[in-house]
Order: C-alpha cells, then sequence, then structure tokens
C-alpha cells in the first residue's frame, strides 16, 4: 500500500494523517457512525495487491452498489473471471448493482451478458473513469484496458467522499438511457439522438444541404423571407426536394411556406413546373427559418441578415437534431403554421367567389327583370301594339328569372349543406323518355337531332330502377341537356343508359364545340361558363345533387374532336 503522498494524488489526504482531521458533519448528526472503524484513504499499487483489494472490496457488500464505468467495463467486469464470480454472488445473494456505462457496438455482447447480474444497466455517452459506491465504502479504478488487471485503485470509506460520489452518481443516473434502447439502437442500425446548437456558419449550410440530401418523401420547410429561398437555391437544396418530387410524385409530400415576391418568382415557377406536387404557399416575414426531413430531422436557424446573399452570411445560430420529441414538436408547430396559411387563403378565396357571386347574380337578375318591366311598361303606356309577342317576351324572361333565383337558392342549400333529396324508386329509361320527348316538341332547330337509347340498342323501354330524387335527376338531365343543345348547331345529340354491375351509367353526347381546354380543370365549379346566356351555376348543381345520391359526374371530349360527353352513375335499385 503506498499512502496519498503520492505525486499523483497531492490532494488526498493519508491514512495516517486522517485522525487529525475534524469529525464530518455527517458523523455528528448520526452518532452511530462513530464506530471503532476509522475513516481512511489509500491508493493500491500493483495488480496482485490491487485485484485482491478490489475482490474483497467487493465481497463485503452487502445490499447494494453503484458502478460508473468506461466502455472498457463491461469487458473487464465479465472478462476477468474473479470478478465475475463476484457479480454472480450479487444476484445469488439479491444485492441491487446500478451499473452506467457506454453500450458501443464492440462491447455490447459483454453489456448484455453483464445486465443478467445487474439490477439495471444504462448507457451514457462518453463516459470516463471507473467507480464503485457501495453503503460504506468507495473505490476508484484507473482507466481499463478491456480485460487486462488492475494497477491502481483509490479506496476510501471516508462518509463525505461516500455521499459525495454517490451524489454524482445518482446525477449520472438520472440523465442515462437505459442500455436496452441504447442495444435496440446499435443492432437495428438507428442512428443515436443528438441535439447540436451550431455557432459553425459553414457548418449550418452543410448542414441544410446534407438535411437535403436525406430527405426520402417528406419536407417540410418554413423560410423567413423571400430572399432564404433564393439562399438556399444556391446551396441546391431546391434542386433535391424537386428531385424528391419528381421520384415520388404520388407518395412524396414536400411543403413550403415562404414570403413570395418577384425577389423569387422565378425559384417558385420553377419548383411549379419541374414539380407541381410541391406546395408553396405565401408566409409572412420571421426571424427564423425551420427544416424538417421525414420527421426524422430537424434544423433550425435565427436570421441576423436578412438581405444577405449567402446561407452562411444571414444566419446566426443554428440547431440540429434528431430527437422524437423535439422534432415532433416542430413540425407540430410547421403544420399549425400551414393549417393558419391554408384557412387564410381559402378565407381570401370564399371573399372573392361571394363578391363574384354577388356580381354575377345581380348582373344576372338585373337582365331579365328589365326586359320585365319595359315590356310591361309597353304593354301599359302602348295598349295598341301587338299583345301576344309582348307577353311572351314578358313570359321567357319571368322563366329565366325564375331559374336564375331557384339556381341560386340551390347553390345556397349545397354550401349550406340544406339540400334536401324526397328519394323514391322509379323507371330511370321511362323519365328518360319524357324529358327526350319535351325537347323533341321544343326544337327548333332542324338540323339537330335527338336520340334516346337504353343499353345501346334501339329499345328506350327497358326498365332501368334507380331509387332517387325524381325531381332533382329531372333537373340534372335537363341541365347537361339544355347545355348540349346550347353548343350543338347541327349534328346529332344521344342519350344512352347501361347497367353495369349494380349500377347504371347515363351519358349525353353531342356533335357541338366540346368543352374549351381552359375550362376543362374548373368545369363542375361555380360560373363556369362560356354561353352568354347562362351562370355557370347548372354543372355545379348538378354534380352535387349526383353526389348526394351516392353517385358520380363527369365529362370528356369525343375522341374525334367533335362536341363532348357528360356522364353520370347511380346505384340501381334492385
Amino acid at each position: 500500500m503506498v499512502s496519498n503522498d503520492d505525486n499523483n494524488f497531492p490532494l488526498m489526504p493519508s491514512s495516517s494523517s486522517q485522525s487529525s482531521l475534524p469529525p464530518s458533519p455527517s458523523s455528528l448528526s448520526n452518532p452511530e457512525r462513530t464506530t471503532s472503524v476509522s475513516e481512511k484513504t489509500e491508493i493500491w499499487h500493483g495488480e496482485e495487491i490491487g485485484m485482491n483489494r478490489l475482490i474483497e472490496f467487493m465481497s463485503r457488500v452487502k445490499s447494494k452498489a453503484d458502478v460508473c464505468g468506461d466502455s472498457f467495463s463491461p469487458s473487464f467486469f465479465m472478462g476477468v473471471e474473479q470478478i465475475k464470480k463476484r457479480y454472480m454472488d450479487f444476484k445469488k445473494g439479491d444485492v441491487k448493482v446500478r451499473f452506467i456505462t457506454e453500450v458501443t457496438k464492440d462491447n455490447i455482447n459483454y453489456c448484455k451478458e453483464l445486465m443478467e447480474y445487474v439490477e439495471e444497466l444504462r448507457h451514457m455517452d462518453g463516459v470516463k473513469g471507473n467507480m464503485v459506491v457501495t453503503e460504506t465504502e468507495y473505490v476508484d479504478v484507473a482507466a481499463l484496458k478491456e480485460s487486462k488487471l488492475v494497477t491502481q485503485i483509490i479506496y476510501s470509506n471516508t462518509q463525505t467522499l461516500i455521499e459525495q460520489n454517490r451524489y454524482f452518481f445518482d446525477n449520472l443516473w438520472n440523465k442515462a438511457l437505459p442500455a436496452k434502447q441504447k442495444i435496440k439502437e446499435i443492432e437495428g442500425g438507428i442512428e443515436p439522438e443528438f441535439f447540436e446548437v451550431i455557432t459553425d456558419h459553414e457548418k449550418a449550410s452543410q448542414v441544410l444541404i446534407d438535411l437535403a440530401r436525406s430527405v426520402k418523401k417528406e419536407a417540410l420547410f418554413f423560410l423567413p423571407n423571400d430572399k432564404a429561398m433564393v439562399r438556399i437555391d444556391r446551396l441546391g437544396v431546391i434542386d433535391y426536394l424537386i428531385k424528391v418530387a419528381q421520384d415520388h410524385t404520388s407518395t412524396s409530400t414536400i411543403k413550403i411556406i415562404c414570403p413570395l415576391s418577384e425577389v423569387n418568382y422565378k425559384i417558385a415557377k420553377r419548383i411549379s413546373e419541374k414539380a407541381s406536387n410541391i406546395r408553396i404557399l405565401n408566409g409572412n416575414n420571421s426571424s427564423y427559418s425551420m427544416y424538417i426531413a421525414d420527421s426524422e430531422k430537424f434544423a433550425s436557424a435565427e436570421l441576423r441578415e436578412p438581405n444577405a446573399e449567402k446561407f452562411s452570411e444571414a444566419i446566426g445560430f443554428a440547431l440540429y437534431s434528431n430527437r422524437k420529441i423535439t422534432v415532433d414538436l416542430f413540425k407540430s408547430f410547421f403544420e399549425l403554421l400551414w393549417n393558419e396559411r391554408v384557412l387564410n387563403e381559402e378565407l381570401k378565396t370564399h371573399d372573392k367567389i361571394q363578391k363574384e357571386f354577388i356580381n354575377i347574380a345581380a348582373h344576372e337578375l338585373k337582365t331579365p327583370t328589365q326586359a320585365v318591366l319595359g315590356f310591361s311598361k309597353i304593354l301599359k303606356q302602348h295598349p295598341e301594339v301587338g299583345r301576344e309577342d309582348i307577353i311572351q317576351a314578358i313570359h321567357r324572361n319571368a322563366t329565366r328569372l325564375q331559374e336564375l333565383t331557384e339556381n341560386i337558392l340551390d347553390v345556397s342549400r349545397i354550401e349550406s349543406q340544406t339540400l334536401k333529396l324526397n328519394k323514391e324508386r322509379f323507371n330511370l329509361n321511362e323519365l328518360i323518355s319524357n324529358i327526350a320527348e319535351d325537347y323533341r316538341s321544343q326544337i327548333n332547330n332542324a338540323d339537330v337531332q335527338l336520340i334516346y337509347k337504353s343499353e345501346k340498342t334501339s329499345d328506350d323501354n327497358t326498365p332501368i330502377y334507380v331509387e332517387a330524387d325524381k325531381v332533382r335527376l329531372t333537373q340534372v338531365i335537363s341541365n347537361l341537356l339544355s347545355n348540349a343543345f346550347k353548343f350543338t348547331k347541327e349534328g346529332v345529340i344521344s342519350m344512352i343508359t347501361e347497367k353495369k354491375d349494380d349500377q347504371v351509367i347515363f351519358s349525353i353526347k353531342d356533335t357541338g364545340t366540346g368543352i374549351a381546354e381552359e375550362l376543362y380543370p374548373r368545369l363542375f365549379t361555380k360560373f363556369v361558363s362560356k354561353s352568354q346566356t347562362g351562370t355557370g351555376l347548372g354543372l355545379f348543381i348538378s354534380k352535387n345533387i349526383i353526389e348526394a345520391q351516392s353517385g358520380r359526374v363527369w365529362a370528356e371530349n369525343n375522341p374525334d374532336g367533335k362536341g363532348a360527353t357528360f356522364f353520370f352513375i347511380l346505384p340501381l335499385s334492385m
């Protein structure tokens, strides 16, 4: 034994000088501690002495021990037979051992073995030093090298040192992770969790590039100002996102919130042209940015120089982490911002549509109303004028006024979800035959022929039963037929019903001008029309009536380039 006069430990009191020290506060408060065993602190040198003393120390453990060791400690404790036997004795004697070490791919098997003998094993990155604290003693072992014998050990039974090191151990224990979790990460190839504060701006730039490169299917970017899009584009980040969107067009989710202006117009346009599934919302200026990749990694940077040309020149400190709780928190924050921007855009669109609706409705109501008032005034002031023609004109405009009013009311019911249906079982073919007959009697154009066929035969009397609102379905078919006549100056308009499985398909084909390319994407929305006499509400109303009866409606231009065909599907009534 060598006393602590050794140069390596100049601050350690020697066993000989221990008696001259005043009693510790703990011993004063607990008289039972003042036993015949004197407090001492020693250094044990040499392999044989060190190993023998360590084994003796472990033999004196009665109920619990706290062990903290570096990454070599598991191989030492499990690789040295005499030490391993002591752990086996701990298990048999129900000694509770808490053990902290750094679990690595090199010591993972030793850690698994060690877990069989200790109460719990926990992992902590970069653990240095090796110590054991029991109820009454403490040892500190010099750096271990796998299963080699120790050559130097510090020992103490001084209560103050024991309490200090137990306090130190408890702090480490509370911060350490369960070893099972770390082992699972290593064996599963899972990247360990990290949280970095980055002050090196060039490193922060590389982190953003790496983050963009790592994106597989989902990227959520919140940019602080319009020039931020220019800066990340110069890093190649935008190109990485476009590539992901092009490779996974149906499954990728890439969202960008960024103030839009002339500064980044060309970049936003390039994104739209090359990857239309990347969604960009106009945002507000902010003092920070946020980047999330695949719900796995997160980065954020403080904006210090809004007008800087380079990303590294624009930012202050940056954060980078893959901690799940951190990533989930910022992803939730992003989604809140995204939903707020979407709602804001929807409100703007709703206000615009509402104003358009009022303007169009007012204009359309004004035209027939003025006609009715004008013709009525003529009748009143000039009763001698031909009454028949004027009465027909008044009736025609009053009918148009009534139809427009009903359409506006229908749109209001649809949007307020108060459209009511009175369903009944009836023969769809019979209904269509009656509608066709009414239109034939009203056709003034001899150059247009109306044909109706059931099941693509000449017989239009085959019963096809549906359960639907008869009045509303008449409204839909009349709307589609009216549209066909508006855009067909000559040729044929044909209506066909066909049963397919448990559904009926109705189609109305014309040889008119077809659907204009610019209208096609918005065909069944409000106010979409090229007719000079319509409001563009009929198709919108028809679509909602069919869908409210579990059906579907669509349209397409005819393959021969002449006219268009409108379809709807309804379930059959058995």
